[in-house]
């Protein structure tokens, strides 16, 4: 199987699946006007200079698009599950292409997440300039390569069974932590917990359209920390899985 080919194939698959697509894209936009709807004319969101709209917004991004990265473990558990993998060993594919196609995929239902909240949140009122949409949208990019190499990872190390209620807690927990329900306090446990994870400078990108302070030194060195770590997890528990009889 060449590497084009298997691309192509999983993008194919995961836009075939109407049942995942549909709750991927519509859950977080559901909850984005449930919370964002009521709270549209609030323009200092507990004093944070963010309307509640482009708060919410960029909050819902960072919930759907982490979902999204974390759904090719999914996948991979239910290939794993029914022999795909063992399949996929023998044939000419390279590690590589197998794990640049996954985080292909991923990034395909990211940027659909992200499309349809960016169009929510026009929708209630978030006006930017172009440059700052594309900026934004570069940045919350980046923020999501360690949550691509976790999905790997947790696909090569859980079952089926057990891999849904992981990644729902996973993706809840870090969405608490990183400040998508509510703003993270300017100090404290919660603020400083909240900085060592990728989840926070995640949904930080949205300070950037706002004429704040973009991501510093320190955000840079935690995305790309993670990366490091939940990279070599990921290669670790590939090379586990396929060195099994």
């Amino acid at each position: 199987m060449s590497t084009l080919l298997y691309t192509r194939y999983e993008l194919r698959r995961t836009l075939r699946n109407r049942r995942f697509f549909l709750l991927s894209l519509g859950f977080p936009l559901v909850l984005f006007f449930l919370i964002a709807g009521p709270n549209r004319h609030v323009h200092d969101l507990d004093k944070t200079g963010i309307s509640a709209p482009m708060y919410f917004m960029v909050g819902m991004v960072a919930f759907g698009t982490m979902s999204s990265m974390l759904s090719c473990g999914a996948r991979i558990a239910a290939e794993r599950a029914v022999g795909w993998n063992r399949q996929l060993r023998i044939s000419p594919l390279t590690t590589w292409a197998y794990f640049r196609a996954k985080v292909q995929t991923a990034y395909l239902m990211a940027l659909l997440s992200m499309l349809v909240l960016f169009v929510a949140g026009a929708s209630l009122g978030v006006s930017m300039s172009a440059g700052d949409w594309v900026e934004m949208s570069l940045l919350i990019l980046a923020c999501l390569i360690p949550f691509a190499a976790l999905g790997i990872a947790i696909g090569h190390m859980l079952t089926p069974e057990s891999i849904g209620p992981a990644m729902g807690g996973g993706v809840a927990l870090l969405a608490f932590l990183g400040g998508t329900w509510f703003p993270i306090p300017s100090h404290g446990f919660l603020h400083d917990l909240g900085q060592l994870l990728p989840s926070y400078w995640l949904v930080q990108a949205s300070h950037v359209a706002l004429g704040g302070h973009p991501m510093g030194a320190k955000g840079w060195i935690v995305i790309v920390a993670w990366t490091v770590v939940l990279s070599a997890l990921a290669r670790r528990a590939y090379r586990n899985d396929t060195g099994r009889v």
